[in-house]
């Protein structure tokens, strides 16, 4: 197999293809793959046609002048292995490569089929931006805590079955109130202990807090006893 002529659009085009998820010709280091694949092109890929492979010759160039002591034997072909498992073949003793050797050129992907290659770069990014939709799309769990309040009465002769009546007729989206009972504080007095859960975004405990505390007939103050994160 020869080596691809990059010197005309199409070879470009594959070139770049090739380059959309690779940062070398081959493997994870420069090597004497992308020497040879640099010699065959005369000048930098424009940027807006080859955005790819015009990033991988700005970076090629750094090494230039270790080009001699990269990795790899540069008389030798390469073989590599594209996304569809097919075998690409770069022959560095071919480069670079000239209108000529037409009859020698080769599929960077190793397909001679141009527009199977530009469906599988079309089929990868469909399914690239199908699974950011569906991760966009995906709901996100609101943070919720459970808490435990208490609510003081005034004294012994409060209305605790109206205290707590006042309290649940407090309605919001995000709260949802839960089992509650009567400790003794001494002297006769009873506090009202409630469970309550809140979503963090929604509600503000300080404001129920100050909701609760404007029951003044039977309220006299209110406290978090306890609080989780669910």
């Amino acid at each position: 197999m020869g080596f691809t002529d990059f010197l005309t659009d199409a070879g470009l085009g594959l070139l770049n293809n090739w380059l959309v998820t690779r940062s070398y010709i081959t493997g994870y280091n420069a090597s004497q793959a992308d020497v040879a694949c640099f010699k065959a092109l005369k000048s930098a890929p424009d940027a807006d046609k080859y955005p790819h492979a015009a990033r991988w010759y700005k970076h090629i160039a750094t090494y230039e002048d270790e080009f001699s002591s990269l990795s790899g034997d540069a008389t030798k072909p390469y073989t590599v292995y594209g996304p569809t498992e097919a075998e690409v073949t770069l022959n560095p003793a071919k480069a670079p490569a000239t209108a000529a050797d037409d009859d020698d050129d080769v599929d960077l992907f190793g397909s001679d089929d141009e527009e199977e290659d530009a469906e599988a770069v079309r089929i990868r990014e469909e399914r690239l931006a199908a699974y950011r939709e569906k991760k966009a799309a995906k709901p996100k769990i609101a943070a919720k805590s459970i808490v435990t309040m208490d609510v003081k009465p005034w004294d012994d002769e409060t209305d605790m079955g109206e205290l707590e009546s006042s309290v649940r007729s407090i309605e919001k989206d995000g709260l949802v109130w839960g089992a509650s009972k009567l400790v003794p504080l001494g002297f006769g007095i009873k506090k009202l202990q409630i469970n309550l859960v809140v979503e963090d975004e929604k509600i503000s405990l300080d404001e129920l807090q100050e909701e609760i505390q404007e029951f003044e007939d039977y309220v006299q103050s209110t406290d978090i006893a306890a609080m989780q994160k669910l």
